[in-house]
């Protein structure tokens, strides 16, 4: 998939590895994680990520994203979709409109990675 130009693998990783302090990282668990952190590198989808997070009741309809970010519908929903391609949020259509969860295991797992 492409963002702007560049080309970003969104498959969902698995829990693949502990801390990188922990022991070496093997060539796939280093993609793995690469792959998720690139997703996570613009700031677009890093503001979105936490707007879902962070929202009433822990979703957030699609609906109310554009405004708050600037972006338009078209721009929000491809952000949105490489964060549910990334394993990252979780999506239920509802109607119209597509309503969004934080999925924290996928969280924790990239935040365990960090961790020493």
């Amino acid at each position: 998939m492409y963002s702007f130009g560049m080309a970003i693998d969104v498959t969902p990783f698995e829990g693949c590895c502990g801390s990188v302090t922990d022991t070496a990282l093997d060539e796939s668990a280093a993609a793995d994680l690469a792959a998720a952190f690139k997703v996570l590198a613009d700031p677009a989808r890093l503001r979105l990520l936490s707007m879902v997070a962070t929202a009433p009741n822990g979703e957030a309809c699609a609906c109310d994203l554009a405004v708050p970010l600037g972006r338009s519908q078209p721009t929000i929903s491809h952000h949105l979709s490489m964060l549910v391609d990334a394993g990252l949020l979780t999506r239920e259509r509802r109607g119209k409109w597509a309503w969004y969860r934080a999925v924290p295991a996928r969280l924790a797992l990239l935040r365990d990675a960090l961790v020493s």
